[in-house]
């Protein structure tokens, strides 16, 4: 009797056509296996997906009768794997390999009926390939791609800039140039006859390059590359020069930003064409490319005359006439939207018949039913929810029913409405694919934290999705680098459940437990693991921007947590306000709780979420905690360093130090503004006490933080080469020792919060 590995080592042919050759030899080299190829393009061109298998003895490989999609082989080691497109080629290889492998095979052989959970996993916003993280320390492009491939990704985006950062200029003290950096136009990869000229040669052959080398690594694993861009997106004012009468919508926001940015209005005829030239052109380049997602009416980018823009309903002088009312401009604007889409359907499919063009329809509040509505065949949607219009989400926070304070897609969102199946049905009937966000890291929660895990939460979440009928899913934030993060359950529990959806979780989670220790102590992996699950769903949200972008953009980390922030001299706080993603006017400066001209929490959320967190929280984490070093403490090897239990160990003791800055930033919004606020000595002793407890807190957490980074272990994502206001430099370490000595020198000040200073800044000389 063997199993499944043992039978796959043994195979010694392979047949296959030219197409897959490469695929397999990947997979060959990453599993170090003795297959010989032989390529029979006239029998298998026919066959779908099909690599025929011979045992060890020189045998004809089985022929002649009709395959189900799946894996079929005998002790012998001969038979097939049939499936229905060579992307999925790649990770049910891993799965049979890795997931299957000590599975037995008698005399009857062993047969595997293909089964998908979903059609399509695509990334959005790859914070490592294509956004902010593609500059971070220990990224291997080629071998992040290979473990997308590996963990079931279908669909990878490929369109980051090779440059640290775009080249849109600014003015002294806004933070608007950092906004480009991410989701990078199509501008600035390829030109058009209209807008040639306007970017440097250099600089886009570099992006373009950048794109392309991205393509191929995915090309070869039998992915589908795709592009996902903010568009869109302005463009220098040098180009209204020469053409006053192309300019479009004013999109930038007008806080963060001091000099207005528009677009082109792609209303008249000449933009759609430079748009569709574009398309043609990157088309050309790589053919293979199968979607372009288009996120809009932020960083830089909005369609004229949508409600959402930063300054109101504006744009070109080509589509609304003086004196409309909303609906009739909203149905204009709509349409105008759809048809931008639709023109970028048309030019992409003039060169792949199979491309498709994704928006999200959150920033189409005033606008949602046309677009909705509008959409057809190769025009999709992804979205957190189709039952939301606008960004308020329409589920509460998994333990904590009267907080709606939930990231979209995380591991708090848990639930799945009715309405969700009724729409997707009803569009799949249009040929619309809805496909829905699903974020284990590193971008929807946790970040910049790498590798935290919750795999059970993973899988109930894509258990729910698919009893909702979800087809396909938006893997928000794509996966970590291997190399920094070599244990991350949540992604094999991804492809797990993609091709064995109906196991048992536990027993899932048994099998990749008992491999990782290698037979040793998975019983107590197992029982941490489900302890941090409980400490990450008792945790109450004290603020959704926070959990992700704004926690690296406002430097949470890095600067002092006292009670008054603006009476620290200006020169002693420069090490964190310069990399700040802030200007100068901006209310977070002093005040933890607003951001702009919003709330990004409140007084009463962070009275409600303080005691939570103290007791929900902390007794999972430690319990959790114990259980690993006493289980590390076991081993001979007493630093326990290259094994999942240190590594998990480690990444653990940084999630609750993570989690300890919210917590303490509910107490300074607490403190601070009920202090304020209070009228009587009483109340205002009561909150000076708790600012005192949280400023010692927050000081012990700095200290057991900063003894993380002699681990070896890579838990946070840092910039390679010094820091920028998206993300921690290799500096850190610094800067926390500097936040500590601050917090020791100020945090005896008076609360308070100058009522003015937004005012005050503003009519400041910078």
């Amino acid at each position: 009797m063997t199993n499944i590995k043992q039978t796959l080592t043994s195979v010694k042919k392979v047949r296959l056509s030219k197409e897959l050759k490469s695929l397999v030899c990947e997979f060959i080299a990453e599993m170090n296996l003795s297959w010989e190829l032989e390529l029979k393009d006239d029998e298998l061109e026919n066959q779908a997906c099909l690599i025929q298998l011979c045992g060890s003895r020189d045998e004809p490989v089985l022929s002649g009768r009709k395959k189900k999609f799946g894996f079929e082989i005998s002790i012998k080691g001969r038979g097939h794997i049939l499936l229905p497109d060579k992307k999925y080629l790649f990770s049910y290889l891993t799965h049979l390999f890795l997931d299957c492998g000590e599975e037995t095979i008698d005399d009857n052989g062993c047969k595997k009926i293909f089964s998908l959970a979903f059609e399509q996993l695509r990334t959005a916003y790859d914070y490592f390939l294509t956004q902010e993280g593609r500059v971070s320390s220990g990224l291997n492009r080629e071998s992040y791609i290979r473990n997308l491939a590996k963990q079931a990704v279908t669909h990878v985006e490929v369109n980051g800039l090779a440059y640290p950062m775009g080249l849109e200029t600014g003015v002294k003290g806004e933070t608007y140039p950092m906004f480009y950096t991410y989701c990078p136009a199509l501008d600035q990869f390829v030109y058009s006859s209209l807008n040639k000229g306007l970017y440097p040669n250099y600089y886009l052959s570099a992006n373009l390059n950048y794109l392309k080398q991205n393509a191929k690594w995915v090309t070869e694993k039998g992915l589908v590359p795709g592009l996902m861009c903010f568009e869109p997106r302005s463009v220098p004012e040098e180009f209204f020069s020469q053409y006053p009468m192309l300019r479009g919508a004013r999109v930038d926001h007008p806080f963060r930003s001091f000099k207005p940015r528009y677009n082109m209005t792609i209303t008249h005829p000449a933009v759609i064409n430079h748009y569709k030239e574009m398309v043609r052109k990157l088309l050309t380049e790589v053919p293979e490319l199968g979607f372009l997602t288009i996120w809009t009416n932020d960083s830089g980018a909005g369609f004229e005359h949508t409600k959402s823009l930063y300054v109101g309903r504006n744009g070109g002088a080509y589509l609304v006439r003086e004196w409309k009312d909303d609906a009739e401009i909203a149905r204009l604007a709509g349409n105008n939207a759809l048809n931008f889409l639709q023109s970028l359907l048309e030019a992409g499919r003039e060169i792949n018949p199979e491309f498709r063009v994704v928006t999200r329809l959150e920033s189409f509040y005033g606008e949602h039913d046309i677009i909705w509505n509008g959409l057809g065949d190769g025009l999709d949607v992804e979205t957190a929810s189709l039952a939301a219009k606008g960004w308020d989400m329409p589920y509460s926070h998994p333990v904590y029913e009267d907080s709606h304070m939930l990231n979209g897609g995380s591991a708090h969102h848990q639930g799945f409405d009715k309405i969700e199946t009724d729409k997707i049905l009803e569009s799949r009937e249009r040929g619309v694919k809805s496909a829905f966000y699903f974020g284990m890291g590193p971008e929807v929660l946790f970040a910049p934290l790498m590798g935290i895990p919750y795999p059970k939460l993973v899988w109930k979440r894509l258990q729910t999705l698919k009893e909702g009928q979800v087809r396909d899913l938006v893997v928000y934030g794509g996966t970590f680098p291997p190399e920094q993060v070599p244990y991350f359950v949540n992604y094999e529990i991804l492809r797990r459940f993609q091709y064995g959806h109906d196991q048992d979780i536990n027993s899932v989670l048994y099998s990749i437990a008992r491999k990782w220790t290698k037979g040793d102590s998975p019983d107590e992996l197992l029982q941490a693991w489900d302890e941090v699950e409980q400490g990450i769903l008792n945790f109450p949200n004290v603020s959704g921007l926070y959990n992700t972008i704004g926690f690296a953009w406002y430097r949470l980390w890095t600067r002092p947590l006292v009670p008054n922030i603006e009476a620290i001299p200006q020169n002693e706080k420069d090490y964190y306000e310069d990399m700040m993603c802030t200007t100068p006017h901006n209310p977070n400066n002093v005040d933890l709780a607003r951001d702009v001209l919003f709330d990004i929490s409140s007084f009463e959320h962070c009275e409600k979420a303080l005691p939570r967190i103290d007791a929900e929280v902390w007794k999972h984490l430690d319990k959790a905690i114990l259980i690993l070093t006493e289980a590390v403490e076991r081993k001979s090897d007493k630093s326990g360093k290259g094994g999942i239990l240190y590594d998990q160990l480690i990444r653990i003791k940084a999630l609750k130090n993570w989690i300890m800055t919210h917590r303490n930033i509910a107490a300074w919004i607490t403190g601070v503004h009920g202090y304020i606020r209070s009228t009587e000595d009483s109340d205002r002793k009561k909150y000076r006490a708790l600012l005192d407890e949280m400023i010692a807190s927050e000081i012990s957490n700095m200290e057991e933080l900063l003894l993380l980074f002699d681990s070896d272990i890579s838990f946070i994502a840092l910039m390679k080469n010094g820091e920028s206001p998206l993300m921690y430099g290799e500096n850190i370490q610094d800067q926390i020792r500097t936040k500590i000595a601050l917090m020791k020198k100020y945090g005896k000040l008076d609360p308070y919060i100058d009522p003015d200073y937004m005012v005050k800044k503003a009519g400041m000389k910078i």
